[in-house]
């Protein structure tokens, strides 16, 4: 096994301390309620073969960094769509289709919040259509298809391909079904959330005695974080330390965080991380991060394929694992923390530390993993 504390190559791109951290229970549950949080589980957990996904010990990596636990939640795993965003598109179209006949959702999708909306959609027998970029791969859109959606390709990225769902949708009455939110649209977005906290109540449940020191939470618009953040606030009786990590292209949370308001970035390179390569932080998930998250830390995509490659052979823990580019940020960020003095000892990682990662997605762009993979 590599020396992973003694490999410089391990890197971070940018580091911040959130200044208006002051963790608040009742302001996160005035954005997301414990009704909603609960009830998304009450309403996934009956779903046909529901079951947790799992939570990995990387005790390899662990013994290795000289700290307590590692902990992976393997989301690869999650139904037959190998994210962890079956889980919000899904169930939004659940709950808002409820006493509605014969609507068409729509939503526009870098490839995973899109594939929930159309497994979403075929579990109830309804039509959907999908709005993707000119950078989301075929292999993700074909995916999209196999559950039946319509799927239309727009020129330019993720904003164009979101402008153009919102045109069409209200030009055929199509119900929107998104995981970003704007301006008189916050209600689906916040049911998506509620169904990403479902992992924090499994995650809950696993642990067992064992206490989170630290939580390392991808973002792209942020709701995933977000999410796991509330799902802290509901589910465990202390708070971890809470590190966002994003990738250096497109570190939209971070720069908010530091300025304590929205910042709309001009990425100029897309990230492999592609479902995290986003310009700026949705609104909804703002309001739970802005105070609520203790870190901010960028990654270049250097280690992307190098930490695929390690998940697969088993030399974080004892199994195989699955996890595709955007699953990297967690094991990447965290080693490159140890490979930083002042920033292990900022983050208070010892030998008592006992760390979650969330393994957020498996091979969902087959193509773009068999690459990684054999690189």
């Amino acid at each position: 096994m590599n020396t992973f504390s003694n490999d410089k190559s391990w890197k971070y791109s940018n580091f911040i301390e959130n200044k208006y951290f002051k963790f608040d229970q009742d302001q996160i549950f005035s954005i997301l309620s414990k009704n909603e949080i609960d009830n998304a589980y009450k309403v996934i957990s009956r779903w046909e073969n529901y079951s947790s996904t799992p939570l990995e010990n990387l005790n390899k990596l662990s013994n290795e960094l000289c700290i307590k636990n590692i902990f992976y939640k393997d989301e690869s795993k999650r139904f037959n769509l190998k994210s962890f965003k079956a889980l919000g598109g899904a169930y939004a179209v659940e709950k808002i289709s409820k006493d509605k006949k014969n609507i068409i959702v729509s939503t526009a999708t870098a490839g995973n919040h899109g594939r929930s909306v159309a497994w979403g959609a075929k579990r109830l027998g309804l039509k959907c259509k999908i709005f993707i970029s000119e950078f989301v791969s075929e292999s993700r859109a074909e995916a999209m298809r196999g559950f039946g959606a319509e799927v239309f390709r727009v020129e330019g990225n993720y904003d164009n391909s979101l402008k153009e769902c919102i045109k069409q949708s209200k030009k055929n009455g199509w119900e929107i079904i998104q995981d970003v939110a704007w301006k008189g649209y916050e209600l689906v977005p916040k049911l998506t959330m509620a169904g990403y906290a479902v992992m924090m109540k499994e995650i809950s449940d696993q642990i067992n005695k064992n206490k989170i020191s630290h939580i390392f939470l991808q973002a792209g618009v942020g709701g995933m974080a977000a999410a796991m953040i509330a799902g802290c606030a509901r589910y465990l009786e202390y708070i971890p330390k809470i590190i966002i990590v994003e990738p250096e292209s497109a570190e939209c949370v971070l720069k908010a965080v530091e300025k304590n308001s929205i910042v709309t970035l001009d990425i100029k390179k897309e990230s492999l991380m592609g479902g995290m390569s986003c310009g700026e932080v949705s609104t909804v998930p703002w309001k739970i991060i802005n105070n609520n998250c203790n870190f901010c830390m960028s990654i270049p995509d250097d280690k992307i394929s190098d930490t695929i490659k390690l998940l697969a052979n088993s030399s974080f823990g004892e199994n195989k694992l699955i996890g595709g580019e955007c699953a990297t940020p967690g094991i990447i960020s965290l080693i490159a923390c140890f490979n930083n003095i002042k920033l292990k000892e900022k983050l208070s990682l010892d030998k008592n530390s006992q760390v979650l990662l969330l393994g957020c997605e498996g091979n969902v762009d087959e193509n773009l993993y068999q690459k990684l993979l054999n690189e």
